[in-house]
């Protein structure tokens, strides 16, 4: 097997990534590979891709809001990158408080076709998290980290499906937002 390219020499003390992979690990202890992935993918690149067929969209989100019933408690608004920049937007605290699901439609439709990732966050991130495998801060073994990252950098890096126990047991429903488009969605108000 090749060596992982993921780069290994970055000081890990100060990374505030660290921060929230421990947020989600405590959240969510049964997380599997696939899904640390998810989310490291999306903090890097934002949206899965850009958004060409608005009505199939709005048609996902009304028929994950008619199955997507009871689940764990989640924060509103997730912070998935250091910067704030990217969040996930909880669909049962948005729709607790009454948001208006077609103007979270409208911002993660923003979000998929105008935010810019970064392959260099994905392998940053991914670095973070491997190191605290390593350092058995998460369920996940290191050697089967780098095999996932070199497979899915040989695909290009593709977005990925949350793992089967993740779905069973946190049933996650949201969307990915730029923090620029928050304040389109009137939450303060």
């Amino acid at each position: 097997m090749e060596k992982s390219t993921v780069p290994q020499n970055i000081p890990f003390f100060s990374d505030p990534f660290r921060f929230i992979l421990l947020d989600h690990n405590q959240r969510y202890p049964h997380w599997q590979m696939e899904d640390i992935y998810k989310m490291i993918h999306q903090a890097a690149l934002g949206s899965e891709h850009a958004v060409k067929n608005i009505p199939a969209v709005q048609n996902w989100m009304e028929r994950e809001l008619a199955i997507m019933g009871e689940g764990p408690e989640e924060p509103l608004l997730d912070p998935i990158r250091p910067d704030r920049s990217i969040l996930r937007i909880h669909l049962r605290p948005y729709v607790g408080m009454h948001g208006d699901p077609r103007a979270l439609v409208e911002a993660f439709i923003s979000t998929a076709n105008r935010f810019k990732g970064s392959i260099d966050d994905l392998e940053n991130f991914w670095a973070t998290a491997r190191q605290m495998a390593v350092e058995r801060k998460l369920p996940v073994k290191p050697t089967e980290m780098d095999s996932l990252f070199d497979k899915a950098k040989k695909e290009g890096f593709p977005a990925h499906e949350h793992s089967s126990i993740f779905e069973k047991l946190y049933r996650p429903a949201y969307r990915v937002v730029a923090a620029e488009f928050v304040a389109s969605l009137h939450l303060l108000n």
